[in-house]
């Protein structure tokens, strides 16, 4: 039955799922055309009720796009026919993540950034801060003359941790924090940038790190720090923080480099206000690919689950681009609910389908790339513009603001998870 010549109607479905506690018979079910996801929902979980399994909350797969709206509503959308069996995924709804502690700043909050159970935030007062996920304040930490826009964990231990901030004031600094006596110290400063640093990435082997200015180069450097002497100070630091010139410099972008990332040991992803995003080879020192758009982007991340990259750019959508397209880098979703730009965008680190974003209408968002139309969810807490968001640890979400705080988010399933 064509959908077009139908109207309403009925139509029959096959309902599948890959998470076999809810899976279902194998059979067709004949339903209303004008069917709504909650009316899906209330018959799934008659059905698992009859089989003694306990109700869940689903949403609903076609072509692997959420079903928002009804079921005939949902196939003019994206053009296809009520002719054959329409075949209906059904996956567990993802649970809201809970708001958990606000932490309050003296200034702007514009870098987060978690690890195990610590979180750094940077601030517009030039210090960085160091807080449990629980809210505790542990460390503040002077060192900057101008406001710390990014930060970067290198390494972390029971002990010790190693992490990198930059800041508007043309430095980047690697940090050594002595858990046990709650100190904190510089180990070297590296200069080169001429003017103030926007971005920070450390590699995978945390042996290098780089850097994006609003100079429009891209930095390369060292974590590691030697004296005269040739010993560590990663091992063994000294009293006189020692400067580091960068291991390479890579020109190409015209505006500021407002976002980089390793994809790999020799790969590194930039965004830029000049419109392009490029992917680096490191051992060529050149740009392998590039992707032009018509707006500035604010941030870019790329997921190593599912190789695909999504953009905050200086209007109000996100969009998703795939760089290993055959017709070159192309947009494969824009996502729309935001209604101020989008500043800040990262992926989940466990689940393939996720993403979080933060914008100047003050609100986080969680996404799932298969649905374009909505968020899953908005995680309100922010009185202004959201600067940073983070989501390194799969426990916590979190955000820093121009409200001069921070929010903690938990997720659910990851607890549930990980319990």
């Amino acid at each position: 039955m064509d959908i077009s010549a139908a109207g309403a109607g009925k139509v029959q479905i096959r309902l599948f799922t890959k998470q076999e506690q809810y899976a279902l018979p194998d059979v067709p079910y004949t339903i209303d055309a004008n069917v709504l996801p909650t009316d899906l929902n209330n018959l799934i979980n008659t059905l698992l009720e009859q089989s003694n399994v306990k109700s869940a909350f689903f949403d609903f797969l076609i072509l692997n796009q959420y079903l928002q709206g009804t079921l005939i509503e949902h196939a003019k959308n994206n053009n296809f026919s009520f002719e054959n069996v329409i075949e209906i995924e059904y996956v567990e709804k993802y649970p809201a993540p809970e708001p958990q502690d606000c932490l309050l700043h003296d200034d702007w909050v514009s870098a987060v950034k978690t690890r195990g159970n610590w979180i750094l935030t940077g601030c517009y007062d030039n210090t960085i801060n160091i807080w449990t996920t629980k809210g505790t304040h542990v460390l503040t930490i002077p060192g900057h003359s101008m406001p710390v826009k990014a930060l970067s964990w290198v390494s972390l231990n029971e002990k010790e941790a190693h992490f990198v901030s930059v800041s508007q004031d043309q430095t980047v600094v690697l940090w050594k924090w002595n858990i046990a006596e709650n100190t904190a110290r510089s180990l070297c400063i590296y200069k080169g940038h001429q003017r103030g640093v926007d971005c920070v990435d450390v590699s995978q082997d945390a042996r290098r790190f780089a850097t994006g200015s609003w100079d429009t180069v891209l930095k390369i450097w060292s974590t590691e720090c030697q004296d005269e002497n040739g010993d560590s100070f990663m091992k063994n630091a000294s009293e006189n923080c020692p400067t580091k010139a960068p291991l390479m410099s890579l020109q190409g972008h015209k505006e500021c480099i407002s976002a980089v990332q390793w994809i790999d040991s020799e790969t590194l992803l930039s965004g830029s206000w000049d419109q392009t995003i490029k992917i680096w080879n490191l051992s060529l020192e050149g740009i392998q690919s590039e992707i032009t758009a018509n707006k500035s982007f604010f941030d870019v991340s790329y997921s190593p689950l599912n190789k695909l990259i999504i953009t905050a750019s200086a209007d109000k959508d996100l969009r998703l681009y795939d760089s290993r397209s055959n017709q070159g880098p192309v947009i494969r979703s824009t996502y729309f609910g935001h209604t101020q730009w989008i500043q800040s965008v990262t992926w989940s680190t466990t689940d393939e389908h996720l993403f979080l974003s933060g914008a100047y209408d003050n609100k986080n968002k969680l996404w799932d790339l298969r649905s374009t139309k909505a968020p899953l969810y908005d995680l309100m807490g922010h009185s202004d513009k959201v600067l940073d968001v983070d989501w390194s640890n799969p426990k916590y979400l979190v955000s820093g603001g121009a409200d001069n705080t921070v929010r903690i988010f938990k997720s659910k399933k990851a607890l549930k998870t990980n319990e």
